[in-house]
């Protein structure tokens, strides 16, 4: 799932190419995935794009006092092209559920934006509003980590007041927004902490070191994510990983194995050395958590 640095990445690249241009077409291809009747999606059709933003893991489009808005979710993506395709879509026949279609004057560029999904399971969703707070994903969000709001104070009365694990709690949106499964696991080895660990059992320093392992995972993966194409965005991801989907591979620090917990569609990795005092975390396919 793109979180934080790759949603970061993905909007300032689309600023760059259609801040000022035209939409000029709005095709949806997935009933489903379109989650807002009114305004009508083709009212967008004609209006400037002055700009695109981010809110947590959701891109919006500014169309001139009207905004179109997506969530990418677990296995969508966004192809974008200067050569876009003139042949229709057929509703339902590919895993493309919308299509976007723009004018850039300044060079007389037809831009394409295809929103994609991989997959059976059908998350990604569409929205077209008068306001991105009338999206309630985006109306329920917490703090942005990487605002200049957001000190170790603020993490720490966050924490304090929880009984999550702290794994969870990361990747709560309606806690702290843009943090996924990815850059939890990174955070939390970058701290040292278990992703199992109780929220509010977090003394003072562990809080301090969540804290700057936060804004050191997060700036370093917007830095590298900055500037990029959308589709270089998901290997610059991947290069960048400490022990996220790294299961067996030595740990950079340590070079103990990077071990797994697995759920019922998602898993963890993290390093027994550096974050849980070597205690290997039980599977809860087969056993209880080791605290």
């Amino acid at each position: 799932m793109p979180e934080l640095p790759e949603v970061h990445g993905l909007c300032t690249y689309l600023d760059t190419q259609l801040r000022g241009a035209e939409l000029t077409g709005v095709r949806i291809n997935s009933i489903a995935a379109l989650k807002t009747a009114d305004p009508p999606y083709f009212a967008l059709e004609g209006r400037t794009i002055e700009g695109v933003q981010r809110f947590g893991k959701f891109v919006c489009f500014d169309a001139g006092g009207m905004f179109f808005v997506f969530h990418l979710a677990k296995a969508g993506w966004v192809r974008y092209t200067e050569h876009p395709s003139s042949a229709a879509l057929r509703m339902g026949k590919s895993n493309i559920a919308a299509r976007l279609l723009f004018h850039r004057s300044a060079d007389d560029t037809h831009i394409g934006l295809d929103l994609t999904e991989a997959g059976t399971k059908k998350s990604l969703a569409i929205y077209v509003v008068r306001d991105p707070q009338d999206v309630p994903g985006i109306a329920s969000l917490g703090p942005e980590p990487l605002s200049p709001d957001f000190d170790v104070d603020a993490l720490a009365a966050i924490v304090r007041s929880s009984s999550q694990q702290i794994k969870g709690l990361l990747r709560s949106q309606s806690i702290i927004a843009g943090i996924g499964n990815a850059y939890s696991d990174e955070i939390l080895h970058a701290a040292k902490i278990s992703p199992f660990a109780i929220a509010k059992s977090l003394d003072e320093e562990h809080i301090s070191r969540l804290y700057d392992a936060m804004q050191e995972v997060l700036v370093s993966a917007v830095t590298a994510a900055s500037g990029k194409p959308s589709s270089e965005l998901k290997d610059t991801k991947r290069s960048n990983f400490r022990v996220h989907a790294r299961t067996g591979q030595p740990c950079p620090v340590c070079g103990d194995a990077v071990r797994e917990v697995s759920f019922a569609d998602t898993s963890l990795q993290y390093c027994a050395t550096c974050q849980t005092n070597g205690k290997i975390l039980a599977d809860r396919r087969t056993s209880r958590f080791l605290k």
